[in-house]
């Protein structure tokens, strides 16, 4: 899109966000519209919308950021198209798709703001959004959706679990890219999830899950997951991967279970003859979130090219963790663990502004994170961050 017309997308829609409940509004329009028009679409979705909601907005807060860089934008929405295969979603719908969110979003603009003008860019906008798509979707030679058989499940803590797929046939991904899964218990809701290693022949998937509070499907994951259950998987999105540049230093920066893609590209990463040079720190609010430690110290030793700094909120752990034992013992290849609000620790070290930066965990830490580290002088066209969902 040219200079004019993505700034006028990108004006109406920060001005409907910035509105009380805007977001959510333009949202819960646009399901509204689209299925009044397309009833039959309304079966593919699950009977609450919440996450659709949510994840509808940080998606077009994504495009619409990104309208003026297609190297960014084009490859997310072919992957996005090729991610909405598993919700029965065809070509022929995608018209009835754009026209409902131009609706929804026209419904909820100030009437100042909304001109002839505004309507050809948004216009513009979503014919480039549903056509990439499209596009994605029908280009890509592999299936809407894998079906995977649980074969391990290991409950690391409470509210966080280690689970091992092997797929009905192999997916072929980047390291550090994410997916989506659907599990029987809770069907047509699908979670995003990251790998926590790279592609194998084997067709094998590990995923670190952790439980968040009121939600739906990671609850189910963590606590009801059984050995021989079948997962649905949709196919792998995403924009983190391995730096081609050997020459480049990395800084990667992962709290909770955001550390799985990143831990995915440094285990692809070692089997490389020639890396860059990289500095992992890895937080969590108390010691026992730091729960693949060993794995970390394993790759550090191994590697000279791997730094690895953990970090922690509260050197206590909660009072419901009753491991007497030091979840983040002395091991080699680290540093000494340092306690503090990740992304402060992380800018305290200096702008970075020689290197490639990847921050991965929840979308508040992200933010925070990378707020951080630009006021410390690092460049923002330097940090990579997957979309908020």
């Amino acid at each position: 899109m040219d200079s004019r017309a993505a700034a006028l997308v990108r004006t109406t829609f920060k001005a409907v966000a910035a509105e009380e409940a805007g977001p959510e509004e333009v949202a819960g329009s646009f399901f509204a519209i689209l299925f009044s028009a397309q009833p039959q679409l309304r079966e593919f979705f699950p009977a609450s919308l919440d996450t659709q909601r949510e994840r509808l907005v940080s998606a077009l807060a994504h495009v619409v950021d990104r309208l003026e860089e297609p190297d960014e934008l084009l490859p997310f929405l072919a992957q996005l198209g090729r991610d909405h295969r598993k919700f029965g979603i065809a070509p022929e719908h995608y018209p009835a798709v754009g026209k409902s969110l131009i609706t929804a979003v026209r419904a909820h603009a100030r009437t100042e703001l909304w001109t002839e003008e505004v309507e050809h860019a948004w216009q513009e906008c979503i014919t480039l959004i549903t056509r990439t798509m499209i596009v994605g979707a029908q280009d890509c030679g592999t299936p809407a959706v894998w079906t995977g058989t649980v074969v391990e499940h290991h409950r690391v803590l409470d509210d966080l679990a280690v689970v091992r797929v092997r797929l009905d046939q192999p997916m072929r991904y980047a390291a550090g890219q994410y997916l989506s899964v659907q599990v029987p218990s809770r069907l047509r809701m699908w979670r995003y999830l990251s790998p926590a290693g790279p592609s194998n022949a084997e067709g094998e998937i590990e995923f670190h899950v952790r439980a968040r509070t009121g939600g739906w499907v990671s609850p189910a994951l963590v606590g009801h997951t059984a050995v021989g259950d079948q997962w649905l998987l949709s196919a792998p999105m995403g924009g983190l991967g391995i730096p081609r540049n050997t020459r480049r230093k990395l800084l990667m920066i992962g709290c909770g279970t955001g550390i799985a893609p990143l831990r995915a590209q440094l285990v692809a990463m070692a089997r490389r003859r020639s890396n860059p040079r990289v500095h992992l720190f890895v937080g969590g609010h108390h010691p026992c979130d730091l729960y693949d430690l060993v794995t970390l110290s394993e790759l550090a030793a191994a590697n000279k090219w791997l730094t690895v700094t953990p970090i922690v909120e509260s050197e206590e752990n909660p009072w419901w963790y009753f491991d007497s034992g030091d979840p983040t013992p002395d091991l080699p290849g680290l540093d000494p663990r340092r306690t503090g609000q990740i992304g402060a620790v992380v800018a305290g070290y200096g702008p970075w502004a020689d290197r490639d930066v990847q921050i991965s965990g929840s979308p508040s830490m992200v933010q925070t994170t990378k707020f951080r580290l630009m006021a410390a002088g690092t460049p923002a066209v330097n940090i990579r961050h997957d979309p908020l969902f």
